[in-house]
């Protein structure tokens, strides 16, 4: 079974667009996503999204999702490296780490405070039998095993009050990081910013809304051409069933694995 499911190969679309708040303000998409293929068959991915009071939130979001992703792939890693939980979950938080050093950097050499740069962070590292993931901040990753289950692998960290979450710039950021291993058969996984997850999840019970991610799940699967499919994404993601919902800035991840 293992070794039919390591012939499978990820196929992923990804896709950050503006909301219509900002949009209508002027504003920019403060969103960000970054995802990279590695050998072995290892996704890795992450999305961010800059706090829309930060001057400089767009920015943060784009050097974390960046940095994590670099710091991971330069460590040559292979599926062994995810073998155990302690190495794995190591593997993540130093992709944190990274990712709050360079945005604290960024500041530094943009003569700014690092709560200009203020950003959550999602971070993904798959394969075909074991998901990874990092998070501060709000925002979900989500996971589909190879039974159809749907599965939250994250639960998004939206604070005391509304529209109040953790960021990475923020002295206690790392006593708030998720950092947890999902050990199972995978089909899917999803990444989605907080402007999403008011669709996607049913946030009393932090349960994955199947009508929301499948029929995205098997889009990906099947599409034909990737770069087609990712105008189609970022057409539904500005569509009025979307927009009617939220106007906040949307990221999405999708990946499938298909032969």
């Amino acid at each position: 079974m293992n070794s039919s499911r390591q012939k499978l190969h990820w196929r992923v679309v990804g896709a950050s667009v503006c909301g219509t708040s900002h949009v209508k303000n002027s504003l920019l998409c403060q969103d960000a996503h970054h995802w990279q293929m590695l050998p072995d068959n290892i996704l890795v991915a992450a999305a961010a999204d800059g706090a829309g009071s930060a001057s400089l939130g767009k920015v943060g979001a784009m050097v974390a999702v960046e940095a994590a992703i670099e710091n991971i792939s330069v460590k040559q890693i292979n599926q062994s490296t995810l073998a155990s939980d302690s190495s794995a979950k190591a593997l993540l938080s130093e992709a944190i780490l990274a990712a709050k050093t360079a945005v604290e950097e960024e500041a530094i050499a943009s003569n700014r405070p690092p709560k200009d740069l203020s950003t959550t962070l999602i971070i993904v590292v798959a394969t075909p039998n074991v998901a990874v993931v990092a998070q501060i901040g709000d925002g979900v990753a989500v996971v589909k095993d190879s039974l159809g289950n749907l599965t939250a692998l994250t639960v998004p960290d939206s604070g005391e009050y509304i529209n109040e979450t953790s960021f990475l710039t923020s002295p206690t950021a790392l006593d708030s990081v998720q950092v947890n291993v999902w050990r199972q058969g995978i089909t899917n996984i999803a990444i989605l910013t907080d402007g999403l997850q008011m669709l996607a999840i049913n946030m009393a019970v932090g349960l994955p809304h199947k009508p929301f991610f499948l029929p995205l799940f098997d889009f990906v699967a099947n599409a034909e051409e990737l770069k087609g499919a990712k105008e189609q994404l970022v057409k539904f993601l500005r569509s009025e069933k979307i927009t009617q919902r939220t106007d906040d800035d949307l990221t999405l991840i999708i990946a499938a694995l298909s032969d």
